[in-house]
């Protein structure tokens, strides 16, 4: 199974299942001397998991963070770095009944098919969101390399099925109240809100799906490398490593199709003797190199296909059309976890980046 490997200067190669022994990822290009300690990177873990168990699977993992190499006194070495978390919260009898009857809205078919029956099927096995635990571990580091440049990633919960956010917040509300809400929400009225819908499509065996928006704010101009490795092209990538991603828009996206360029072109002016645009329906990309404004992206996740109503398959192995009910733990949403992947995905995009523009070296050397 390739494809399990993305970056260039910061390479990250993740692995494991979602009942597997663990879930894990290497990190090659990190620079050395960065301070990195285990509690650091379950703290970043433990957002994944709301404190509302009405919205959430129950299945809860401890996630216990292994660090086998890389650091050496709670410090990088430069080394590649091995970071893993054990499974233990598995319950595989669950997908017995199930194995040779794909779900749909699930890779069971597709996946049976390309890898001849070979691969873990229990929880979904490598295509499980599960998996994310690797990028978060992963951008734990990105976000601190970040934090040298001063650059901060704010992603939240935009929308719930039919529930949108009811007003437009700053960037200090989203930092302060994203997650305070079960729902990562930084309007806490239609937050609740939120909850009440999940909680609703769960009652009644359903799921339902929702928007993240992520602001990425203080980026340098001329970050990208176009035409192939342009900003934007290497995040939306990434952002489709997420499972359930089904789109990605920068700025105003799709609704730049309605706008005249009048309308979409962003304005240059000055600002304390620095060029910015006096709007920015772009997301802080053009041509694929960052503009200096925020990146401002907008994700897209499905409802979780696992729902407990009643729905036609086949049986891969009798070949006969047959219903299908799921059991077991899922989440009824599964936006609400999604929100810190969200961030790490784009910290890994911008730090690789950074790094192949020779900013990140200078700077980790300037403060040792």
């Amino acid at each position: 199974m390739a494809g399990n490997s993305i970056g260039k200067a910061f390479k990250i190669t993740s692995f494991g299942e979602s009942h597997g022994n663990c879930i894990g990822v290497l990190i090659d290009g990190c620079p050395s001397g960065l301070p990195l300690t285990r509690t650091e990177i379950e703290e970043e873990l433990s957002k994944r998991l709301p404190n509302q168990p009405k919205i959430v699977s129950a299945r809860r993992e401890k996630d216990t963070v292994n660090i086998s190499s890389g650091v050496f006194n709670d410090i990088t070495t430069g080394a590649p770095i091995s970071l893993t978390v054990d499974n233990k919260e598995v319950i595989s009898s669950d997908y017995d009944l199930i194995k040779d009857k794909p779900r749909p809205g699930h890779s069971d078919f597709p996946a049976r098919v390309r890898y001849g029956g070979f691969n873990d099927y229990r929880g979904g096995g490598r295509f499980s969101g599960r998996g994310t635990v690797a990028l978060i571990m992963a951008g734990t580091i990105a976000k601190k390399l970040l934090d040298l440049l001063n650059i901060e990633i704010l992603a939240f919960t935009k929308t719930i099925g039919n529930v949108e956010m009811e007003k437009i917040v700053s960037f200090e509300e989203i930092r302060k109240n994203r997650y305070k809400t079960a729902v990562r929400c930084p309007d806490l009225d239609s937050a609740k809100l939120m909850e009440k819908s999940i909680i609703n499509a769960r009652d009644e065996g359903n799921s339902v799906g929702g928007i993240i928006e992520c602001v990425t704010l203080n980026i340098p101009v001329g970050l990208g490398d176009p035409v192939f490795d342009s900003l934007d092209g290497d995040i939306a990538k990434m952002i489709f490593a997420i499972p359930a991603v089904k789109g990605v828009d920068f700025g105003a996206g799709f609704m730049s199709a309605k706008l005249k360029g009048s309308e979409n072109n962003d304005q240059y002016a000055l600002c304390d003797k620095k060029i910015v645009t006096t709007t920015n329906n772009s997301g802080g990309i053009l041509g694929g190199l960052s503009s200096g404004m925020p990146i401002i992206l907008s994700v897209a996740f499905k409802p979780t296909p696992s729902i407990g109503l009643n729905q036609t398959t086949v049986n891969m192995k009798t070949m006969k059309e047959t219903s299908l009910k799921i059991t077991g733990r899922h989440d009824p949403c599964v936006v609400p976890k999604a929100v810190p992947v969200v961030e790490s995905s784009v910290a890994l995009v911008l730090v690789d980046h950074l790094i192949r523009a020779d900013f990140l070296p200078n700077v980790l050397k300037e403060s040792k």
